[in-house]
C-alpha cells in the first residue's frame, strides 16, 4: 500500500498478457472457473435440484387425473347431484389432496435445504413443527391451516422456471464433456474404409444437434465443448443462487418465527457472554489484584511483628525494606484494579467513540490509519461493543497478520453503526481457529448485530462488524 518500485507480473496475470492489462484477471477468472471447488458444488447441487424440481410436475399432472378417475369410477361421467355418489367421494378426493399437498411439501422442503447446507454450505432453518392437536378434526385443521406447508407448495411452483435453468445447466456441463471426447474416439470407431459411407453423428449444443461426417468436424465439436463447459459453472450460479434466494424467502421460518428465535439465540448469548465476562472478572481478581493485596498484607505484619512492644524498632532496614515492599505491593494492586476496570468501561469511552479509537490507534504496534465519521452518538452500551471489537482485532492483527498498516472506518448511516478494519497482512482469519473472532461474533450478535469477515490466504483482511446504534 502506498509503495514504489519495479511492477512485477501478478499471480492473476494471463501468460503473454501484459501486466495490469484489464483483461488479464477476467479471463484467468473464465478460465479456471470449471474447475473451482464452488464451480463443481454448484454444478452438482444443479444436476439434483433440476430434475427433482421438475418432478412436481409429474404430481400437478396425477391429481387431476386421480380426480377424473374417481370421477368415471363412481359416476361414470353422469352428472353430480347430491344425491349421487360422485359428489362425496370427490370431495373427499379434494380433501386428501387438500391434506396431502401441504405434507408432502413440508417433506420436500427439508430435502431442499438439506441439499443448500450439504452442496452449497448454507444453512437454513426450517420451520417450526406443526401443531396438530389431539383428535383427527385438530389434525385435519391444523394441516388445513399449515401456513409453512402451503409456502413450500408455492416454492415448488415458482421454482419451475428455476429448476429449468438448473437443468440447463447441467446439460451444458455433461454435453460440453461429451463434446470433448469426439476428436479422441472417432479414429478408433470411424476407421471403415474409403468406399463406405456411414451416417453423421449428432452432438448436442445448446443450438441445436450438430451432425458430423469427418474428423475435421469434431474439432467443432470440441469448440463447442470448450465453450459450453466454460459457460455452464456462470449459468449454474445464476441459477443456483435464485434457488437459494427462493429457499431463504419461502423454506425457512416466517419473519414473526425467526424474529422470535433471533430474540431467543440473543438472550441466550447475552446471558451466556455475561456470565463469561463475571468469571473472567473473578479468575482476573484473584490471580491479580488479591495476590497483591495479600502480598501487602503479609508485608505489613511482618513489619509489625519487627516492632518492639514499646514502639522501638530494632531492626530499621528490614522494617523500612517490608514497609517498601507493602507499598509496591498497594501500586500494583491499584494498577491492577485499574486495568480490569477499563476492562469494563474504559474511561476515554466517557469523551465518545472516536476519542476511545484514536487512544487505541496510537498505542498499536502497527501504523493506523483512523476515519471516523458517526453523525449521531450511539449508546453507550453500542460504543463499549465496537471498541472492544476494534481493540480484539488490532490485538489479533498485531499477533498474527504480519501487516504493515492497518485502516478502521467507522461510520453511521441510518441506524447503523459500521466499523471496518482491514489489514495489509497475510490473510486466512479464520473463527474455527480460536483468534478471538468467534467471541467477537457472539458479542456482536448479542445486540443483534453481524459481523462479516473476508480474509483469503495471502490477504488482505477485512471484518465489518454491523451494529445497530440504539441496543
Amino acid at each position: 500500500m502506498g509503495s514504489t518500485g519495479p511492477a512485477s507480473p501478478t499471480a492473476n496475470q494471463v501468460p503473454g498478457s501484459r501486466p495490469g492489462h484489464p483483461v488479464a484477471g477476467p479471463a484467468r477468472q473464465a478460465l479456471r472457473a470449471p474447475v473451482t471447488g464452488r464451480a463443481l458444488r454448484e454444478l452438482a447441487f444443479c444436476a439434483v435440484e433440476g430434475p427433482l424440481g421438475l418432478s412436481v410436475l409429474a404430481a400437478v399432472v396425477a391429481l387431476p387425473g386421480l380426480g377424473l378417475l374417481a370421477s368415471r369410477l363412481t359416476g361414470g361421467g353422469a352428472r353430480p347431484t347430491p344425491a349421487h355418489p360422485s359428489a362425496p367421494i370427490f370431495l373427499l378426493a379434494l380433501l386428501c389432496v387438500l391434506v396431502l399437498v401441504p405434507w408432502g411439501a413440508r417433506r420436500l422442503a427439508a430435502v431442499h435445504r438439506g441439499l443448500v447446507a450439504r452442496l452449497l454450505g448454507e444453512r437454513i432453518a426450517g420451520p417450526p413443527p406443526l401443531r396438530r392437536g389431539r383428535g383427527p378434526a385438530r389434525w385435519l385443521a391444523a394441516t388445513l391451516r399449515d401456513g409453512p406447508g402451503w409456502r413450500a407448495a408455492a416454492y415448488l411452483l415458482v421454482k419451475l422456471p428455476v429448476a429449468v435453468a438448473e437443468l440447463y445447466a447441467a446439460f451444458l456441463a455433461a454435453a460440453g464433456l461429451a463434446n470433448l471426447t469426439y476428436p479422441f474416439w472417432w479414429p478408433l470407431f470411424r476407421n471403415h474404409p474409403s468406399g463406405v459411407r456411414l451416417g453423421p453423428v449428432g452432438a448436442l449444443t445448446p443450438f441445436g444437434t450438430l451432425w458430423v461426417a469427418t474428423f475435421p468436424g469434431t474439432f467443432a465439436v470440441l469448440a463447442a465443448g470448450v465453450a459450453m463447459i466454460l459457460v455452464s459453472p456462470w449459468v449454474a450460479r445464476a441459477a443456483s443462487t435464485a434457488d437459494r434466494w427462493l429457499i431463504r424467502g419461502m423454506l425457512g421460518p416466517g419473519k414473526l418465527a425467526q424474529r422470535v428465535a433471533d430474540l431467543e439465540q440473543a438472550r441466550a448469548l447475552a446471558v451466556d457472554d455475561s456470565a463469561a465476562m463475571l468469571r473472567r472478572l473473578e479468575r482476573d481478581l484473584h490471580d491479580g489484584a488479591q495476590v497483591w493485596l495479600a502480598t501487602l498484607a503479609m508485608n505489613l505484619g511482618m513489619a509489625r511483628e519487627k516492632l518492639g512492644e514499646d514502639g522501638a524498632v530494632p531492626d530499621p532496614d528490614a522494617v523500612r525494606e517490608l514497609l517498601d515492599a507493602a507499598h509496591r505491593g498497594a501500586k500494583d494492586a491499584l494498577a491492577e484494579l485499574r486495568s480490569l476496570a477499563r476492562g469494563i468501561h474504559p474511561a476515554t469511552l466517557d469523551n465518545g467513540l472516536a476519542d476511545a479509537l484514536a487512544t487505541l490507534a496510537a498505542g498499536s504496534a502497527i501504523s493506523v490509519d483512523l476515519q471516523v465519521r458517526v453523525p449521531v452518538r450511539p449508546t453507550q452500551a453500542i460504543e463499549t461493543i465496537g471498541y472492544f471489537c476494534v481493540a480484539e482485532l488490532l490485538a489479533n492483527a498485531a499477533k498474527h497478520s504480519s501487516a504493515t498498516r492497518i485502516e478502521i472506518r467507522v461510520t453511521g448511516r441510518e441506524a447503523v453503526l459500521m466499523l471496518e478494519v482491514s489489514d495489509d497482512g497475510t490473510g486466512g482469519a479464520d473463527p474455527a481457529r480460536g483468534s478471538g473472532l468467534a467471541g467477537l461474533a457472539q458479542r456482536v450478535a448479542v445486540v443483534d448485530g453481524h459481523l462479516d469477515i473476508v480474509s483469503p490466504p495471502g490477504g488482505p483482511t477485512r471484518i465489518t462488524a454491523e451494529l445497530p446504534l440504539r441496543a
